[in-house]
């Protein structure tokens, strides 16, 4: 029997007890904790000046709070001791102003307060450090928030009392209907409100091509006329691309074929265990090309408007750098969703990210050949724990009501998995050693640059996102040499693109950065473009229009004589892949 040598025995050992470990840390490295913890606890107590203002901070916190506590015990409109942070609704409800609910809102907001003054501006702590341990005090903080407890949640209390009892029967049976699903990895598509091919993901089209990794969708025109160069559209890898074709009122795919274009959509393989060696080459190589590949010969001379979206947006980025590297012309625009070029801002998902973290999580991924949705979706949940975490359980199972879904929801609950190769090389590249930025990035055997770019640029932002924050995305001005028009919209990483006309409460800013124009900081930006009213879809729509170049006959689907005839119906067959 041949032995493995030694080297490999000892590395395949650790791979083994991390793999294991990881699945009861939600893929969260010990050691990168223990290093943020230590860094902040040595440095706070080498500093005896920091530590005197917490204790002082401490006392006179405890006495104002002591005597305003005395007197919202008798006046329920005394105003609040403090303000939660804007975006804080726990405690927004009038039932948290009595008594004894309000000093027990107050105490735990102050309590909040004191262990962001604890955890921040100590003298010396790296700043990853010092924003790894203040968001695991925020973290442990939330799971002892009185909402988060029937004795203590008013609300709680009050609907207990006026269902006698109900809506806690309710809520437990809530409880283990969830544990059941869990327990026997219930996800029938035909019980769900929404599902792809039942209800989302219905705009008429064919799959014209399919390889190991995509299903390239051509829809099906509505129009007489359409644009002459067609739409390539590449979603994130990491989600099910029918988030641009949810329900037939928010569906960004029939918005666009009803405004006279043809649109081309890449679905992903959602991977497995034998994808685990595809990396960030075969995403570019069988992904952006192959479909732009195929596009050109069901749309024969004509160029392209790419989009992207996310990391599918950063992925077009990088093909659109290659092509001009190349000499390559076959695009007519390039168009990004919520896509960072520049990594060196990240957002809180940086929280995650550094070398110690990363071998970690290789190492899970080692064990499996790709990172699953499950610690996907805890990493995400950690981010917006109130919003994706406690307010859902204080909701079904303590109110006792039922489980809220919507069509941006169920898409949300539908992730996919990453394969072992290209996470690690896309975490590693992009976000920890930020090659794309610096000119490192390579493609082939040689680098790209994002100052080879001509095509323009439409480039869109949220202001509410906490995936791609708008100020790091906002960075693409300072690496292309070509006009950008950017657009900051309201609401999130995902509400803000499925904006649809005539969507509630929307609003956007617009500006158009060309080559020649000097640098504009990103807050600078912001107060020189007012805000308009309504759906960032519509200019977008004009700027496509004023970058194409005339309106032809609708396209064939597929073409059979280029060896791509229509393989199926949309929504294709990957989408469905569990």
């Amino acid at each position: 029997m041949t032995r493995m040598p030694l080297p490999s025995i000892k590395n395949s050992i650790d791979r083994v007890i991390h793999a294991i470990e990881g699945r009861y840390t939600q893929g969260l490295s010990p050691a990168s904790l223990t290093l943020a913890y230590l860094d902040w606890l040595t440095h706070t107590s080498h500093s005896p000046g920091k530590i005197n203002e917490m204790l002082e901070n401490t006392l006179r916190k405890c006495s104002a709070f002591t005597l305003w506590a005395a007197r919202a015990s008798l006046d329920s409109d005394a105003p609040p001791f403090i303000s939660p942070l804007p975006g804080d609704r726990r405690f927004a409800d009038d039932a948290w102003k009595r008594f004894p609910y309000n000093v027990m809102a107050q105490s735990f907001l102050l309590q909040e307060q004191w262990w962001h003054y604890a955890t921040t501006g100590i003298p010396g702590v790296a700043k990853h450090h010092e924003n790894v341990v203040s968001f695991a005090a925020r973290q442990w903080l939330d799971m002892f928030s009185p909402t988060n407890y029937p004795m203590t949640n008013p609300l709680v209390v009050e609907k207990a009392v006026q269902t006698g009892g109900q809506s806690l029967a309710n809520g437990l049976q809530n409880l283990l209907d969830d544990i059941q699903h869990s327990l026997l990895d219930e996800a029938d598509p035909d019980s769900l409100p929404y599902a792809a091919g039942k209800n989302l993901a219905m705009t008429p089209g064919k799959v014209v091509f399919r390889n190991r990794l995509i299903e390239l969708i051509q829809y099906s025109p509505t129009t007489d006329k359409v644009a002459a160069e067609p739409i390539l559209i590449t979603p994130a890898w990491i989600m099910k691309y029918y988030i641009l074709d949810l329900s037939e009122h928010n569906s960004m795919v029939r918005y666009l074929v009803d405004k006279g274009h043809t649109v081309f959509m890449i679905s992903w393989h959602n991977p497995d265990a034998r994808d685990r060696d595809m990396g960030m080459g075969d995403y570019l190589r069988r992904g952006v090309m192959d479909a732009l590949r195929v596009i050109n010969a069901v749309v024969p001379e004509r160029k392209v408007h790419l989009v992207g979206y996310c990391l599918g947006g950063t992925l077009a980025t990088i093909a659109a750098a290659a092509m001009a590297r190349d000499n390559d012309d076959r695009l007519q625009s390039l168009t990004l969703f919520t896509a960072q070029t520049d990594f060196t801002e990240a957002g809180e998902l940086m929280l995650f990210i550094d070398e110690s973290q990363l071998s970690y999580m290789e190492d899970i991924m080692w064990d499996k050949g790709y990172l699953d949705t499950q610690q996907m979706a805890g990493a995400f949940t950690l981010l917006r724990s109130y919003d994706l975490l406690w307010s859902r359980l204080v909701s079904e199972y303590l109110l006792g009501e039922s489980p809220r879904m919507n069509d941006l929801m169920a898409w949300n609950a539908d992730s996919t998995r990453m394969p072992y190769k290209m996470h690690s090389e896309y975490l590693r590249r992009l976000f920890l050693n930020n090659d794309l930025a610096s000119g490192r990035f390579r493609v082939g055997d040689r680098p790209i640059s994002l100052r080879d770019i001509r095509v323009p640029v439409f480039c869109v932002a949220t202001q509410k996102d906490h995936v791609a924050p708008w100020r790091s995305v906002y960075k693409l001005h300072d690496l292309m040499n070509t006009e950008v028009t950017f657009a900051l919209t309201s609401g999130g990483h995902n509400a803000g693109i499925v904006s649809e006309p005539g969507h509630p409460r929307r609003s956007y800013q617009l500006g158009v950065q060309t080559a020649k124009d000097k640098h504009i900081p990103a807050d600078d930006w912001l107060v020189r473009h007012d805000s308009k009213e309504g759906s960032w879809w519509e200019p977008w729509v004009e700027w496509l229009a004023k970058h194409s170049s005339t309106q032809v006959t609708p396209p064939a689907t597929g073409n059979t004589d280029a060896g791509y005839p229509a393989i199926g119906p949309a929504p294709g067959t990957y989408v469905f892949e569990r």
